[in-house]
């Protein structure tokens, strides 16, 4: 029978704990809080090597690992570590966001309790006209002569909405129809727990330029908090899910068609592909404008390092919260 081997005491990142439970500021009166963590890199290569104990290999083989597991799909050591956020986002930015429907969510009760008439406003900047190349976002130079005109007929919006949801509960009005009316830019929180495994995909997806601007703010914030709990899997994501790109076999036909493996080595082949020899090699026009973006000089990676010096106190966003509730019903 083999030796027993005591389990190992829980995992705890110094650089982590240095993030517990300090709100980091997105977008104008939102926060991202890192509640709780279980795991890290090395509850991820024990699983990975089902062992017990640590220190049983060096850093640069459990980077090793964890590269090979994420590169090859092998995700479920990957599921043995969970993180939990604390987040106070606007009520669009969470119905796009729970989309993603691999985590545990409890979000604020709007049919328990007041909600807190606090909404969101977007900086001149991100104030742009639909784009031209998709039916979903924005792009362009910022529309800077509407955004006054655009913000006042917003805050004209949100007063009237909460005035009457101030007067349908000072009436006794049940809150769970008070608050049918009110904008989507009102802020809520919830309790977010994911394993690392879909949070990868979930922030692979929304730190995308093409992702929304508010969840990508959202997005970025989750990132550099996830750095700090398991810094090797961080590494080897940024390495191949987010600068690194999958090919299709059509775009690896047109590839083979201007590079060969001789010797150990590539080989340039001479020519060049236009469109039209692309879409030969079975790509559609728009896989064609895929393909030139994979291989486009790469844009200069993000830098997602947070400061915990940057984080405002939790009591700061708590009475801000408290103020914004109406104040027929404090109970």
């Amino acid at each position: 029978m083999p030796a027993y081997n005591p389990p190992m005491a829980r995992i705890v990142v110094p650089e982590a704990e240095a993030l517990l439970e300090q709100p980091i500021s997105v977008l104008d009166k939102g926060f991202v809080r890192l509640v709780d963590y279980m795991g890290g890199d090395s509850r991820i290569v024990a699983a990975a090597r089902v062992s017990y104990g640590a220190g049983t290999k060096t850093a640069r083989e459990d980077c090793a690992l964890i590269e090979y597991l994420l590169r090859n799909g092998h995700t479920s050591p990957f599921e043995q570590v969970v993180l939990t956020f604390h987040c106070k986002l606007p009520i669009f930015v969470a119905r796009q966001w729970i989309r993603h429907r691999t985590a545990n969510v409890n979000e604020y009760s709007g049919r328990y309790s007041l909600l807190p008439l606090v909404y969101y406003k977007p900086e001149a900047e991100q104030f742009q006209a639909q784009t031209a190349s998709n039916r979903q976002g924005r792009g362009g130079e910022p529309l800077t002569a509407l955004h006054a005109d655009a913000v006042e007929r917003w805050e004209d919006l949100r007063r009237q909405s909460s005035a009457h949801y101030e007067w349908l509960v000072g009436h006794d009005v049940a809150r769970e129809l008070a608050r049918i009316d009110l904008p989507l830019s009102v802020y809520t929180q919830w309790y977010w727990k994911i394993d690392l495994h879909n949070l990868l995909h979930f922030l692979r997806l929304r730190v995308d330029p093409h992702s929304q601007y508010e969840i990508r703010a959202f997005a970025r914030v989750m990132a550099g908090m996830l750095a700090r709990v398991a810094p090797l899997s961080f590494e080897a994501w940024v390495d191949y899910a987010l600068a690194g790109k999958p090919f299709s076999r059509g775009e690896l036909a047109a590839l083979r068609q201007l590079v060969a493996v001789s010797d150990g080595g590539l080989d340039a082949r001479a020519g060049r592909l236009d469109r039209a020899a692309l879409e030969g090699c079975g790509l559609m026009p728009r896989e064609v404008d895929e393909l030139l973006e994979k291989l486009a000089p790469p844009r200069p990676l993000e830098d997602f390092t947070l400061d915990p010096a940057s984080a405002r106190p939790a009591e700061e966003f708590a009475r801000r919260m408290e103020e914004a509730v109406p104040r027929v019903d404090r109970r």
